[in-house]
């Protein structure tokens, strides 16, 4: 009996395979997961040089330690958290307005980043929600410019 895992995949299986790693789903997914691992990284890197929570001295050196590495654990969820979001929402929001578009141009990333930005400033107002929107769409706009100026 041969083993299924050596076989080269078929062009049935290898179409299947595209068109689930082109789906939006996949892309807001993936781009959350890679979000949060570099939230993770990011998160920790920060909050070893933030000094936001003032040392306990009366305390051991043992249990300083420990406060400092839950601290530290906690704000690199926290950024871990966010940036899984803000890339899962950013990602997906793209790919959606790609598709309906059938483009790949500039716009697509202004969209997304329009989308973004008011959907993370959802609980600030419309006014707030609209700064969302032009400030994540400006930063989408130059970042997309700069990543393509020699295209």
């Amino acid at each position: 009996m041969s083993n299924p895992f050596t076989q080269p995949p078929t062009k049935e299986q290898k179409a299947a395979a595209d068109e689930f790693t082109n789906s939006c789903v996949f892309k807001a997914g993936f781009s959350g997961i890679a979000g949060y691992g570099i939230g993770l990284v990011f998160g920790l890197v920060l909050s070893g040089i933030e000094f936001s929570s003032p040392v306990d001295t009366s305390t051991s050196t043992k249990q300083q330690i420990k406060t400092v590495f839950r601290d530290m654990g906690t704000k690199s969820l926290s950024s871990a958290k966010n940036f899984a979001i803000m890339a899962a929402i950013y990602s997906g929001s793209e790919c959606m307005i790609e598709s309906y578009r059938a483009r790949n141009d500039i716009y697509n990333s202004i969209g997304a980043g329009c989308v973004t930005g008011g959907t993370l400033a959802v609980r600030t107002g419309p006014r707030g929600m609209a700064a969302g929107c032009a400030g994540f769409a400006a930063f989408s706009a130059a970042i997309d410019w700069y990543m393509h100026r020699d295209d």
